[in-house]
């Protein structure tokens, strides 16, 4: 099942059972008990939240689905087509009634084709034999020439960029191995409008008071497309599944801060949980901390390691791990670019805020604690080993609601992240 939609009888079943497995676990106490366990109240009050919004939402797509094949009732799955030309062919062939091999009989394939197009999508499917398949199936084949930014051509994508900022890209990219020497600006403009256009463009930049349209920043578009292009290559590296009700490790994801080599060994923990998780340096002008977004159906973390400290490293890739769990169905597909030194409004860098801060320290423990108020050091050492998280952690929250970053400085692991993580920076 992929954005939403079900396609054929294994996606079916597969929702089904995702379905069945939701509901138990809200139903039972025991077993819902299994699934939160070693969470703070305030997180499992938030993946409580969004398990039953997932319940909601395979129960919408199952019967989607059925009312379609046994009902020829297709309008409810044409929504969650979004007017996907390959997948709007598969919509109407199970509103007709038809099977793949049926549909495989009456252009005269074996079945074996029409599965491989529409394990695709159709994407590999010539316009010719598109619209034969069209034409059977009662689907309208429509282009149009369009103004929109987001849909203009290949050449025009970084048309209005500043030759100030086209330069700064070049010149980043070459020092920090982004490409080589020859890689010049007709090559930035094809890499950057091929991402775009493969990709989507992030659009949203969660800083300040504000969500600000980032859409046409091609600093932003060019380091995404770096970010996409590692997570890429580290996906085919292996296999990776990813299941956002999966959250049984985030206890012994923050006790790895505990060690020296902490971030090292939080970015192969997400990579066991199939989040791709990469880090890549800023290109100057940007002023971005994290970012999270979806590549090929699993959620990507790019981190820029802007602050080089420690209790901004774990704060932020909590934040990030956040996106991925709690707005995998909401959010990650149009994907989240956070500034972290300045406050947002926006009420879903509020959750992941929220989830990232109780991860690290509940807040019924911090509440009770006396190193929230505390001025001595030892004090808020000890109670850090207590959690068994670093200190850092702790020197930085308290640093953060005092709004005083004067105190501290020499304890929140300055200069510490980068030397472990250099090789991906």
């Amino acid at each position: 099942m992929t954005n939403g939609i079900i396609l054929n009888e294994k996606e079916l079943r597969e929702a089904k059972a995702r379905l069945s497995k939701l509901t138990d676990a809200l139903s039972s106490e025991e077993t819902f008990k299994h699934v939160v366990a070693g969470l703070p109240p305030e997180v499992v009050s938030q993946v409580t939240r969004i398990m039953k919004a997932e319940r909601s939402d395979l129960q919408k797509a199952i019967d989607a689905y059925q009312n379609a094949k046994e009902n020829g009732r297709a309008k409810d799955l044409e929504v969650h087509a979004k007017a996907d030309p390959g997948v709007t062919l598969i919509v109407a062939r199970i509103a007709k009634g038809y099977s793949q091999k049926e549909l495989a009989w009456r252009l005269g394939l074996k079945e074996q084709q029409v599965q491989r197009y529409e394990a695709d999508r159709y994407n590999s499917i010539s316009i010719k034999n598109y619209g034969r398949i069209a034409s059977l199936l009662g689907v309208h084949l429509k282009a149009e020439i369009t103004d929109l930014p987001a849909l203009r051509g290949m050449d025009e994508v970084i048309a209005n960029a500043p030759k100030n900022e086209i330069k700064k890209i070049l010149k980043h990219g070459r020092k920090h191995g982004w490409f080589g020497d020859e890689f010049d600006e007709d090559h930035l403009r094809q890499t950057i409008a091929e991402n775009r256009i493969q990709f989507g463009s992030p659009s949203l930049l969660r800083t300040g008071l504000n969500v600000v349209d980032k859409s046409e920043d091609i600093l932003l578009h060019a380091w995404r497309a770096q970010v996409a292009k590692r997570a890429n290559a580290l996906k085919a590296s292996g296999s990776f599944h990813f299941d956002p009700l999966d959250i049984g490790w985030l206890p012994e994801f923050v006790r790895l801060s505990a060690f020296d080599d902490g971030p090292r060994r939080a970015l192969d923990m997400l990579h066991s949980k199939g989040i791709l998780a990469v880090v890549e340096r800023q290109i100057e002008g940007l002023a971005i901390d994290g970012a999270a977004f979806i590549e090929d159906g699993l959620p990507v973390i790019g981190l820029t390691l802007r602050n080089d400290a420690l209790d901004n490293f774990w704060f932020t890739i909590l934040h990030e791990i956040a996106h991925a769990i709690l707005h995998f169905k909401t959010g990650l597909s149009t994907g989240f670019f956070d500034q972290m030194d300045l406050p947002s409004a926006d009420e879903q860098e509020a959750e992941a805020d929220l989830f990232a801060q109780n991860i690290l320290i509940p807040d019924e423990v911090w509440r009770r604690s006396p190193a929230r108020i505390s001025k001595s050091a030892g004090v808020i050492q000890k109670f850090a080993n207590d959690l068994g998280i670093n200190p850092a952690i702790v020197f930085g929250r308290i640093r953060r609601e005092r709004k005083n970053y004067a105190i501290f400085s020499q304890n929140i692991g300055r200069n510490t992240v980068r030397k472990q993580l250099m090789e991906q920076v």
